[in-house]
């Protein structure tokens, strides 16, 4: 079934059911000119500006800061994460730490991952900001993102995804959440919003992409505008921790993707309230 409604600063909103796919699904279009964040009333509780060793290795054994794959090995997309390796695929110069898709000898492609190490609790929250300051990769096949993960996966996931960039679509972000049921015999849920810039913008110079949590909504924003309120589904009530990464593909060709290509992330930062 499908269902059309209106929202405040949306231009169109659908949701669609699909018992087939087992799938509950919202889409929703906006624009990044909603209300500037303040952070007058929240603390730095965790800061990576990359100015300094990168804290990785491949699984957190080793007390890392960061780990080079999901935690629950879910890795995806058609770029295989790559354990850290001297110069690939993470490099960090001057402040900026750079993730490297590019294809090997044989012509497979390879790419990173960061996730914050689950063993960290001071780089969790379940209410706060999150924040990251990105360039974004262009080109074909390109699937950057900054997402959130909640701790309790024992009965579902649940997912923020601040920004997901598919580069087929130069001119746009999608921001989104997801409760992931189907695992468990559920319905999983997903709902998401299209934010529209300037075409080549997100990859011609640097944003920030957040996401406040909040007892009971979501708050989205690009360049500390927000760009969508949400409700905070029940299922949410538990820490997230964040992740970067460029994957490629997501559906998407890649035979057009430019080799090598690079995400550049000047911080990823977390606040808590005061």
């Amino acid at each position: 079934m499908l269902f059309f409604t209106k929202l405040k600063n949306l231009t169109l909103s659908y949701i669609l059911f699909s018992s087939i796919f087992s799938i509950t699904s919202m889409f929703s279009v906006a624009n990044a000119s909603g209300e500037a964040l303040k952070l007058d009333d929240f603390k730095l509780v965790f800061s990576e500006e990359f100015d300094r060793f990168l804290s990785i290795s491949p699984w957190g054994k080793n007390g890392s800061r960061w780990m080079a794959h999901t935690p629950w090995n879910g890795d995806f997309g058609d770029a295989k994460f790559s354990n850290p390796k001297n110069g690939f695929p993470f490099t960090v110069h001057e402040g900026i730490l750079r993730i490297e898709a590019r294809k090997n000898s044989e012509g497979k492609w390879k790419s990173g991952l960061l996730a914050a190490n689950p063993k960290t609790p001071d780089f969790q929250l379940r209410n706060g900001y999150f924040e990251a300051r990105m360039k974004l990769p262009h080109g074909r096949g390109v699937w950057p993102a900054f997402w959130l993960i909640g701790v309790d996966r024992s009965n579902y996931t649940a997912e923020i995804d601040v920004v997901e960039h598919y580069g087929h679509w130069p001119d746009r972000f999608s921001s989104k959440y997801h409760i992931w049921r189907a695992k468990f015999g559920g319905v999983n849920t997903n709902n998401y919003i299209r934010t529209y810039v300037p075409e080549g913008s997100l990859s011609n110079e640097f944003h920030t992409y957040g996401v406040l949590l909040e007892p009971e909504q979501l708050i989205y924003y690009f360049d500390r505008k927000e760009i969508w309120k949400v409700p905070r589904p029940k299922e949410f009530s538990m820490n997230f921790y964040p992740l970067v990464n460029l994957a490629l593909g997501s559906g998407w060709p890649i035979d057009e993707t430019p080799n090598p290509s690079y995400l550049w992330i000047d911080y990823v930062k977390a606040y808590s309230p005061k």
